[in-house]
């Protein structure tokens, strides 16, 4: 532990500020607390204290913190300085904690991959606290927060747990067949072994947690000159697109992420769609992104002729405000982007349909790693099913258990931690 090095780094918003955070964490945190506010506090309570440097200069008056470990959010010793929050304050205190002996700046996220490596959270945890600190609406805050309240990881166990005591029931078959002639696994136990793997399909057929960060896409098409971008504008409440009654305006594909009622999504305007020959080559190309947009969408809002849309494709009738407007029969929705007619009651309707296709408020979402992960545990299930053979059931069954150690991270590698604490700030 005393080779340990002690890390630093201002753990609160960027300076200027009212107040900065500077944690310290490590096997020498006590010793750099006493010397910079030249006592040791009451553990656990904030301190008003004088602080100074190496030469007795009164560095800032702050309130200090004494967390001994283990029982702290590293896992070590930990400290923590509320300075005033300005940058020469913030500069003078880290540069004195820098002067110490066993001391230096945190690297990216290794405040984190200390309380990871010390047992204070599992892998998946972790993941979900770094999504926490990416999240910029209201859904992708609830599905981190779950994540990173070990919701997850908490259903992980469940499921090891599970497959520890079928585990048991086939070494007990083991056993007895050293004894006897033959020994058989209970008709039960396949039962149970395709509940667990089903258990694990319908977690599988979730929405993933990467289109929280992606967003709903929805995708505006329909011939040139239909209030595509008109619409895309209003929808993101911007002059994103440039918007004429010139045919072919829009060139190429325009994308803006809005949060609306909290909800993530990803607006895409494309080029007006038309097969006859006046399109210049730059437009074409344009016209070519466009149908492969409709491919990617989550839903298209088509503004063309009626029935001439994608498949599923909510037809909407716009321009409304328009001399000569012809209605669409079927049209979902009847609207104005310039005077704003019907476009709340579209936001509305688009709130309630990425909903029902993004992770449900505060349910624990998976990512791609924690998908493959879990997927490999179901294959596991799954194969072991069809085995008769209780050896080879057995190491299935351990292939479902590694899966889950791998998901949690008991079972896991540096370059893939070095990928994940990195996408962390420096001082979480």
């Amino acid at each position: 532990m005393s080779q340990t090095p002690t890390i630093f780094a201002l753990s609160s918003g960027a300076p200027p500020a009212g107040v900065g955070v500077i944690r310290v964490s490590g096997p020498r945190a006590g010793e750099a607390l006493s010397a910079l506010a030249g006592r040791m506090p009451a553990p656990r309570r904030a301190s008003l204290a004088k602080l100074r440097d190496g030469t007795g200069a009164l560095l800032d008056e702050a309130l200090v913190l004494w967390f001994p470990g283990p029982n702290t959010a590293t896992g070590e010793d930990l400290a923590e300085f509320h300075c005033h929050g300005g940058r020469a304050v913030i500069a003078a205190v880290e540069a004195a904690l820098a002067a110490l002996p066993g001391l230096r700046r945190a690297e990216p996220g290794e405040f984190t991959r200390r309380a990871f490596a010390n047992g204070r959270i599992d892998l998946a945890e972790a993941e979900g606290l770094g999504d926490l600190l990416s999240a910029e609406t209201e859904l992708q805050r609830a599905a981190a927060l779950a994540n990173a309240g070990g919701a997850l990881s908490r259903q992980v166990e469940t499921w090891r747990d599970k497959v520890l005591g079928l585990s048991a029931e086939v070494e007990g078959v083991l056993d007895f067949s050293d004894e006897e002639d033959s020994a058989d696994l209970p008709e039960c136990f396949t039962w149970n072994i395709a509940a667990l793997a089903d258990e694990l399909r319908e977690w599988l057929a979730r929405p993933r947690s990467e289109r929280l960060g992606e967003g709903f896409r929805v995708v505006l098409a329909g011939p040139p000159n239909a209030g595509k971008s008109t619409l895309f504008n209003a929808l993101v409440e911007s002059e994103a697109a440039i918007t004429s009654p010139i045919a072919g305006t829009t060139r190429d594909v325009i994308e803006r992420s809005v949060a609306i009622g909290g909800v993530p999504f990803t607006f895409v305007d494309t080029a007006g769609l038309r097969e006859d020959a006046k399109a210049d080559a730059i437009e074409a190309i344009g016209i070519d992104r466009a149908r492969s947009e409709l491919v990617r969408a989550d839903l298209v809002l088509w503004l063309g002729p009626e029935g001439e849309g994608p498949v599923d494709a909510w037809e909407i009738a716009a321009q409304a405000d328009r001399e000569g407007f012809v209605p669409k029969p079927s049209a979902r929705f009847t609207l104005s982007a310039t005077t704003g007619e019907g476009v709340g009651l579209l936001k509305s309707a688009l709130v309630d349909r990425a909903r029902d296709a993004l992770p449900k408020p505060g349910e624990a979402a998976l990512n791609a790693r924690q998908h493959a992960r879990l997927t490999e545990a179901a294959e596991a299930l799954e194969g072991a099913g069809t085995l008769s053979d209780p050896l080879l059931v057995a190491e299935e069954l351990r292939r479902a258990r590694l899966a889950f150690d791998r998901l949690i991270g008991r079972a896991t590698t540096e370059d893939m931690l070095d990928t994940l604490f990195g996408r962390f700030c420096i001082g979480k």
